[in-house]
This record gives structure tokens, sequence and C-alpha cells, in this order.
């Protein structure tokens, strides 16, 4: 295969489901890479770098949100999709809140897991291109948000470190100050499909957002809700 093709580090303790995932993904045009445990997850990562990791949540050892949590500590920011067993949406919540890109229940359709994959790295090299041009500077409340450099700031000039997807979902926010945006339209915009009936993605994501901001959750300022519309970038924004 060819190095310009994405390379996809899948981290799973089952063997059939690595060999299955390798086959499915190298036949659809990715390199692969795979690893049964956090030990070899890290060895992988030493030598090479990856377009997007697969970690299954349960893994012998350092289980996957241990190593999410790790992983965006040490500042790696490469996409990850959770895999989770079904029904287990309190260890969905946690691996988003974690910065997570997205998530997938097992049992999963391979080619479920392929749209998501594709889906992630659609929105990253989105994400490299705007940067790559002039981008537009957000400023609302005392905080800077510059598109350009993929960067927060604080009243203080202080950088707070985002994942990806806060940072799209807060430019998304700043680009329609004072409009409330549905669940689903955010989630549209975000990931290109709509919101499932129980996914709370887009809740996850703006609390984080919200401790971030300092907005205090209880009673924000910033980013409001909506009662049965969504949220509101409630701060005046300038742009330059």
């Amino acid at each position: 295969m060819s190095e310009r093709e994405p390379h996809i580090l899948v981290v799973d303790d089952d063997r059939e489901i690595r060999a299955l995932l390798a086959r499915f993904l190298e036949g659809h045009g990715f390199r692969v890479s795979t690893a049964r445990d956090g030990r070899e997850m890290r060895r992988a990562l030493a030598h090479g770098a990856h377009a997007l990791i697969v970690l299954d949540l349960m893994l012998p050892g350092e289980d996957g949100l241990s190593l999410l949590r790790a992983l965006r500590a040490e500042g790696l920011r490469t996409p990850v999709i959770m895999l989770t067993a079904m029904g287990e949406e309190t260890d969905r919540i946690v691996g988003l809140e974690l910065g997570a890109d997205d998530y997938v229940p097992k049992p999963f359709n391979p080619r479920e897991l392929l749209a998501r994959i594709r889906a992630v790295l659609r929105r990253a090299a989105e994400a490299r291109a705007g940067a790559a041009v002039a981008g537009t500077v957000f400023r609302f409340a005392g905080w800077t948000l510059d598109t350009a450099r993929r960067r927060l700031t604080d009243p203080n000039g202080v950088e707070v470190a985002l994942t990806g997807g806060e940072f799209d979902l807060l430019r998304i926010l700043a680009e329609r100050p004072g409009r409330v945006l549905t669940r689903d339209a955010l989630m549209d915009l975000l990931h290109g499909r709509a919101a499932g009936v129980f996914d709370r993605t887009i809740d996850v994501a703006i609390s984080r957002l919200r401790r971030k901001l300092d907005d205090d959750g209880k009673n924000p300022s910033l980013i409001k809700t909506v009662r049965g519309g969504g949220y509101v970038l409630a701060a005046a924004v300038e742009t330059s």
C-alpha cells in the first residue's frame, strides 16, 4: 500500500476483530496497524504517525478510557473513535468528555465503522485546510477564537486547549451568534449526520465547552440552553 493512504491504528484485544478490521479497511484503501493493548498501542504510536485510532473501551490492563485520557493529556490530537459495549451510554459519554471524536457500539457493522472513519477524517482534513488559509478571528466576552490557528485564548491571553470537535462546535456557534441551533442541526453541521434518539454527543460537548469557557453550567451566560430548542451563543461576537 502507498504511504499516502490514511494510516489507521486499531486497538482491540480480540484477535478476530483486529484481523477482520484490518482486512476490511485495507480493502477500502487504508493502511492498517493493530495493537492488542495499551503497551502495543504506545509502541505503534512511537514508530509512526496515524490518521486515526480505533480504540476499544474494554482492554486488558489499561482500559480504553484511561488510554484516551493519557493521550489527550499528552497533547495527541489524532482523531479517536471508541468501540463501546451496546447500551453502555455512560461509558460513551465519558469517552466524549475525554475527547473522543466519535463512538461505535459493539456489535457493529464494519460498514458503519467505515462511514464513521471517513466522516471523522473528512472533518480533520477540512480543519487542516481551514487552518492553511487566512481565517476569521471571533471575539466574544473577552475570549478570542482564531480559526486560522485553531486556537482559543481566554481574556488574559492564555491559550485554552480544545479537541478538534470542541473547536469546531464553538466555531459553529460563533458563526451564528444569537441563533438557536437544535441538537440535530448542530449534529449535522458537526458530523454530517442526524443525531440518534439517545445521542448525547452535543450535550456532552457543550458541557465541556462551558467548563473551558468558565461558563457556569447551572446558569450559563455564554452558551445558553433553550428549552425544547437547542443551544445559542448569547454573547455579542466581533469578527476580523
